[in-house]
């Protein structure tokens, strides 16, 4: 099992490329089932998720190629395909639940097994499988597997109007690919309006998809006979993007991240320049500076465009090495304070009361052995070894491969003292 060596200390400068989204590429890697013709996508992260995808729709029958060189991937649907996804293949990634819509809507029937990931709390498919029932597919959850196919009569899944009683990005990501091929219109209310999303919905506009409203919370597809092949960029990682910018802020600095979004990452950066670090918008990228300790800063997760879930690790571990007391309240996943144990191990001062964490900034971390719980937890702790004092290992790394890439290269690149070591 590989486990990261840091010895912290250094301050960040230089550039780092920012990969293409895991939340984006994953989605989209399913949309591929929606028509039968080749889907070009460029810009696709070497991530071990990713790399599970490939396995799941080749496993069905999907034609996948993939030149490393400049992470263009060849996806055709086109051949006989077996509109099932077993539990080998998804129990390890949450985004699995993501075929179930694109089968459905194009073969009639899917098997898809109940997905895992993180163990960072409960994610239900109850929604899904409401969203789609309401679109005429009948699902029942036997034996670990949900099995769905059309109702009785119907030849397509129908149109229909979808409110899910809670924001939902997978569910969102399933019912608007499900309702391109549907027949009749999809208004779907309370969507998720996180921007891999928006970077969907133009996948498959560019296939033919009639959509509007993507990137608000009501979106609008009207359904049609069929899509055909592309030519897609996934758009840049903004939790990638999110995760560096914490590091410099952390280790201080100057730091361009090309390719980086800005406009993905307003809730992130207002923090960052309320702490004291300089963020600046710039042409193709995202600069931060840092210098000096920052001020901790006080911050509710929430969905887009609030403060991300998937920063709060990150965040937290600034916030740890940063001056005065700062208050975290996590409000998606009961769960996601496993890191906290962790970086008490490193000398955090860090109080839990339920979904909320009250934090005393310490002047410096001090390096020990620490042990990774989930993705984003991971990335907190490479911060957390950044600043330490002294080594500090991160073991179970594979949890960072799922949704990095090369991190510890890029970091490397940028002056950290980081190292892997393969076990």
């Amino acid at each position: 099992m590989d486990r990261l060596s840091i010895r912290g200390g250094r301050p960040l400068n230089g550039v780092v490329p920012i990969s293409g989204a895991k939340n984006a590429a994953l989605p989209e890697l399913c949309a591929c089932l929606l028509t039968a013709q080749a889907v070009t996508l460029e810009n696709v992260p070497r991530l071990q998720d990713v790399a599970t995808m490939f396995k799941l729709i080749r496993n069905m029958g999907v034609k996948v190629e993939r030149n490393d060189v400049d992470g263009v991937v060849s996806v055709n649907a086109g051949g006989l395909i077996t509109p099932e996804a077993p539990y080998d293949l998804v129990k390890t990634m949450r985004a699995s639940v993501l075929a179930l819509g694109p089968l459905l809507a194009r073969f009639g029937r899917a098997r898809v097994s109940l997905p895992g990931g993180c163990a960072i709390g409960s994610r239900p498919v109850d929604q899904h499988i409401i969203g789609l029932t309401a679109m005429g597919a009948e699902i029942v959850v036997e034996h670990g597997y949900m099995i769905a196919k059309l109702g009785q009569g119907l030849t397509r899944l129908q149109g229909a109007r979808i409110a899910t009683d809670m924001v939902t990005v997978t569910g969102t990501e399933n019912f608007l690919m499900a309702a391109t091929l549907a027949q009749g219109e999809t208004i779907l209310e309370n969507a998720a309006q996180e921007p891999e999303i928006g970077d969907l919905a133009e996948m498959l506009i560019a296939m033919g998809a009639k959509i509007e409203g993507h990137g608000t919370s009501h979106i609008r597809v009207e359904g049609v006979d069929s899509l055909h092949g592309c030519r897609h960029r996934v758009v840049a990682d903004r939790i990638e993007a999110g995760t560096f910018l914490c590091a410099v802020a952390a280790t201080g600095g100057d730091v361009l991240l090309t390719n980086g979004r800005a406009d993905h990452l307003e809730a992130v950066i207002e923090k960052l320049r309320s702490a004291g670090a300089s963020v600046t918008a710039v042409d193709g990228g995202i600069r931060i500076q840092s210098s000096g300790r920052l001020k901790a800063q006080s911050f509710r997760t929430t969905e887009y465009p609030g403060f991300p879930t998937d920063m709060q690790a990150q965040f937290m571990a600034l916030n740890c090495v940063s001056s005065g007391s700062a208050t975290v309240t996590e409000t998606i996943f009961e769960n996601r304070f496993m890191h906290v144990n962790e970086l008490v191990r490193l000398g955090a001062r860090i109080q839990i009361d339920g979904r909320i964490a009250v934090i005393e900034g310490v002047e410096k971390f001090s390096g020990a052995t620490i042990m990774a719980t989930d993705l984003r937890a991971s990335a907190g702790l490479v911060i957390a070894g950044l600043v330490g004092d002294g080594d500090t290992v991160v073991d179970r790394v594979y949890h960072l491969d799922r949704g990095y890439d090369q991190m510890e290269s890029k970091l490397r690149a940028l002056g950290a003292d980081i190292e892997r070591i393969r076990t």
